[in-house]
């Protein structure tokens, strides 16, 4: 089924707002989530809903969080989250980052006590109306195995990187530190699929393509398949570690899950998840209107590279840019297991799908 993405909004908002948040929160906290789905990224946009409403339920997400700097220096903070929705905790922390480079010229801010923030590219993209970079990293429920190892130690961990340019769309690369994002291991799931291989290892550490693999005992790996992982773990170890080390959230194995029916570890050794948010003003650098010329030489040259036959050369970010437009127009199609789900919670809170 094809929904509007306004219609998609108003039932999210009312989702939230149902769940006690204040009304500017809802509002933010829809616009982070359909986000993804606007970009093409189903696995990370209102398929999620029902999860933070499960949370709630759980007593793990607080609706009304008062979010705030708990240490800084003219460049850096430390953001605690209060518990509060990551799709809120995670634009505001961002606006903290980009204030500080305003300032100094850049803004580093590492959170704890916060939950899933959607996608990152949402808050990296943030800084770009400001002529700023902007980076945007989270740390995630342990399900994915370093390299050799059989324990679920890291998170699927991504890492999100804005860069303004001028005539030239802006380059906005996101990816998970995994060879796929576990949201795409459920969309496999609801569609009785099989995985490719490189995606996922059993319990004793055989590759797979079942889509279960990871609900069974198994684990996502890391990016790079079976010649190149130590590369994906190492990535994913950097995000753990600007994330929540560097914050005070939990790290590595003790990142509570996403999933409201598993309890986090009772032996924590920080606050909630953990982000990190930077925004580097490009005059700090060089002019803004040279540099981002100098992006449009940049994109228009690797745009414009002979391509493989039947293909084209595509910039970090033309793929979802090119969605959002599409459904922006079009409307946003959802699963019917991902309708079926929405509909359920609708009926909860008395709010109407569609």
């Amino acid at each position: 089924m094809t929904f509007s993405y306004n219609q998609l909004f108003t039932f999210t908002e009312a989702v939230f707002r149902s769940i006690g948040c204040p009304e500017e929160d809802a509002t933010l906290a829809t616009e982070t989530l359909l986000s993804a789905d606007l970009r093409g990224i189903d696995s990370h946009g209102v398929a999620r809903l029902v999860g933070y409403v499960r949370l709630w339920e759980a007593g793990r997400i607080n609706p009304t969080p008062r979010v705030g700097v708990t240490y800084e220096t003219p460049s850096t903070a430390v953001v605690d989250g209060d518990g509060g929705l990551g799709l809120v905790v995670g634009p505001k922390a961002m606006r903290v980052a980009i204030e500080k480079a305003q300032q100094v010229g850049t803004g580093w801010v590492s959170v704890k006590n916060s939950n899933h923030f959607g996608i990152a590219g949402y808050h990296a993209m943030l800084a770009l109306a400001h002529d700023m970079i902007g980076v945007a990293m989270t740390n995630a429920s342990p399900l994915v195995a370093p390299t050799y190892s059989l324990d679920r130690l890291l998170g699927t961990n991504p890492i999100a990187v804005a860069v303004p340019a001028g005539e030239q769309p802006d380059f906005v690369a996101d990816l998970a530190t995994t060879t796929a994002a576990n949201g795409k291991l459920e969309i496999a799931q609801r569609k009785q699929l099989p995985v490719p291989e490189g995606w996922v290892q059993n319990a004793d550490g055989s590759g797979s393509t079942d889509a279960n693999a990871v609900k069974n005992g198994g684990a996502l790996l890391p990016l790079g398949g079976a010649t190149g992982s130590h590369k994906g773990y190492a990535l994913g170890s950097v995000v753990d570690i600007f994330s929540a080390v560097l914050s005070g959230a939990n790290y590595g194995p003790w990142v509570p899950p996403f999933v409201a029916f598993l309890q986090p570890p009772t032996d924590p050794v920080g606050q909630g998840l953990g982000h990190f948010f930077g925004a580097m003003r490009v005059d700090a650098f060089r002019p803004a209107d040279e540099f981002k010329a100098h992006m449009d030489n940049w994109i228009t040259t690797f745009r414009n590279a002979h391509a493989i036959e039947g293909k084209k050369v595509l910039i970090p970010g033309d793929p979802e840019r090119e969605m959002a437009a599409v459904r922006l127009l079009e409307g946003i199609p959802l699963l019917d297991a991902v309708v079926k789900d929405l509909e359920g919670v609708g009926q909860k809170f008395g709010v109407k799908l569609g």
